[in-house]
This record gives structure tokens, sequence and C-alpha cells, in this order.
């Protein structure tokens, strides 16, 4: 099993949502994250709130925005700058525009891909360096979506499909340096995504913890052993 305690952290759109379960899960295990957001305050009031319940490691929130190359490639200076090191890169932020092909606009096909899957690229090109120094870990958080098609899912679906095939080439590019790559696909998930309000109605879907607790069981496997695409999915869902 892996020593995580001191390990270093970077994950993207990690202020709420999957991101935040993940950090959340992340500091548990004693290892430093760095969160990104679009927006400054959102990065350090969530730092902040996570080092109120943190005991064994610390938070940092980074304004970084994912569409953006050199933000991102300032986002893991800052995170070298901080901690001399970066051992984790998880790339979660993402967006969905779901609409039918005659009304989805270009903007938001853009917005889409951009963020989804160019922002899962320029995630990687960053941080590719450090993470074969420490010979670390790259995971994109992708989804079922990236497997199955579904009406009003162009956008999304062609976002998702890439990142789930792109972070698959990406892990055997990076095996030969010991950087292991995998991409975790879940099912329906309960966060605000797509304007959701989660309340008891959603307890039988993924909880962000469940996401979170998955990621460090990735993070704790021998290194020998790759699961390099986890799908993963509610176990029972409503009848229809």
């Amino acid at each position: 099993m892996n020593e995580l305690k001191d390990k270093v952290a970077l994950i993207t759109g990690g202020t709420k949502g999957i991101g935040l379960g993940i950090a959340q899960a992340l500091l548990s295990q004693g290892i430093h994250v760095a969160i990104t957001s679009r927006s400054a305050k959102a990065a350090e009031e969530t730092a902040k709130q996570l080092n109120s319940s943190a005991t064994k490691a610390r938070a940092i929130g980074v304004k970084a925005d994912v569409r953006d190359f050199e933000s991102q490639q300032n986002a893991v200076r800052l995170v070298l700058s901080e901690f001399k090191q970066l051992d984790f890169v998880i790339a979660n932020a993402g967006l969905g525009h779901f609409a039918s092909i005659e009304e989805l606009t270009l903007e938001q096909w853009q917005d889409t891909i951009d963020t989804n899957l160019t922002g899962a690229f320029y995630t990687i090109k960053a941080s590719v360096e450090a993470l074969k120094k420490s010979k670390g870990y790259y995971i994109s958080i992708s989804s079922l979506a990236g497997a199955n098609f579904f009406a009003k899912g162009a956008a999304y679906n062609a976002s998702k499909f890439g990142l789930t095939g792109f972070t698959q080439a990406v892990m055997l590019d990076l095996r030969q340096h010991g950087v292991k790559v995998s991409t975790i696909m879940p099912g329906s998930v309960s966060t605000h995504f797509n304007g959701n309000e989660p309340d008891s109605s959603d307890d039988w879907k993924i909880q962000i913890e469940d996401i979170g607790e998955l990621v460090v069981d990735l993070l704790k496997m021998n290194p020998r052993a790759l699961p390099s695409k986890v799908e993963v999915r509610p176990t029972m869902p409503p009848s229809k």
C-alpha cells in the first residue's frame, strides 16, 4: 500500500460537488490539497472551510481557469512553490449544456468542449513534468456519458467520450515514466450539477464522498496495478 501522508494533490474545480468530496477524502489521508476555481473568493473560502476540519494536512485555494493554459501553468507553479512537489492531479472541472442539436448554440458547444476536454488536456500538459518527477498519478473525472449517448447530450457526450479516450491514450504515453493514469466514469451523482438542488430524493445516487473514497483507493493501490478506467454507478436507481 502506498504511503499517502504529506503527498500533494491539485484538484481542478475543487470547491463543490465531486471535486470537494475528493478534497475532503484526500485531506483525511494526510494529503495536502490545492483546489482551483475560476473564482478566487470561492477557492479561498472553500480552502478555509476545509482547513477548519482538517487535522492531518492543509488546503489552499487557487484561482485558475482550465480553459486557459497559462492559468493552469500558474496553478502548478503556485503548488510547487507552496509545497515543493506535486504527486496527484485530479482533472475534475466540468460543466454541462444540454439541448437538441437544433437548439444547441455555438457558445454552449465551445464552452463544453473547452472546459471538459481541452481543460483536461491543459491540466495534464501543465503538470506532466512535475508528475514525472514524483512518479505521480493523473486522474480525470469523466462520466458514463463518455460511453453511453443520450438525446440532448451532443456537446456533453462529445466532451466525455473524448475525455475518456484522451485519458486512456495519456495512460499509454506516461506509464513508461512511472506515472499512473486513470479515468473515473460516474453515473448519477448527488451534486448541484446542471442546477440540481440535492435533497433526500437524491439519496439513491452516488454521493460525493463515494467518489472521494474511490480516488483514495486508487492512490493506495500497489504501483504494479493500474485500474485505467473505472465505471461506477448507483447500486439501485429508481424503477422507471
